[in-house]
């Protein structure tokens, strides 16, 4: 476990599963999303994640599944998983309640450090929805750049959510960790 700014950082654990599902659902569906600013609400419907997919992020070796604590309250979470010289970053997840306040900054600069100090790899790759412009921002004020490198949404597999619009699909962001 490690503690920066108040926060906790710890890999998550099979009791864990639960609270992160719930978590990451409000972080993006449905109108508990909308109390913060990184809802789908309006392009998704339907749910973000499921038990099963937690549990195959935290029970994957070459993954690990940071859960943030503030006060023994889980707060937030991300995937970090290890592809050679680089380190996926998904399913990033800040309550609501406490989206706004700094707290988003704080968590992906820890993740950041600590793939690079765990695996040694030089970049961080993540997928953004293409058009969640504001999100997309947010990802390059801290370094992060597009690469126009698309792809496509998983119309009609509904563990991914029920689109409300049909030009969604994945873009490709890279930030260099070196």
């Amino acid at each position: 476990m490690e503690t920066t700014a108040g926060l906790t950082f710890r890999d998550a654990t099979d009791a864990d599963v639960d609270t992160l599902v719930a978590l990451v659902e409000s972080a993006y569906r449905g109108d508990a999303s909308r109390a913060g600013w990184t809802t789908e609400a309006d392009i998704l419907e339907g749910q973000r994640t499921d038990p099963e997919g937690v549990l195959a992020v935290i029970k994957s070796p070459d993954s690990r599944l940071l859960t943030v604590e503030r006060d023994g309250q889980v707060v937030a979470c991300c995937q970090l998983e290890h592809r050679g010289t680089y380190a996926y970053f998904g399913m990033f997840a800040v309550s609501p309640a406490l989206q706004g306040g700094g707290l988003g900054k704080v968590i992906i600069a820890e993740a950041e450090r600590i793939a690079r100090e765990t695996w040694g790899v030089t970049e961080m790759h993540m997928t953004v929805i293409s058009v969640r412009n504001d999100l997309v921002a947010w990802y390059e004020r801290r370094g992060y750049r597009r690469t126009g490198q698309m792809t496509p949404f998983p119309y009609g597999d509904e563990r991914f959510g029920v689109p409300q619009r049909d030009d969604l699909q994945f873009e490709l962001l890279v930030k260099p960790l070196v």
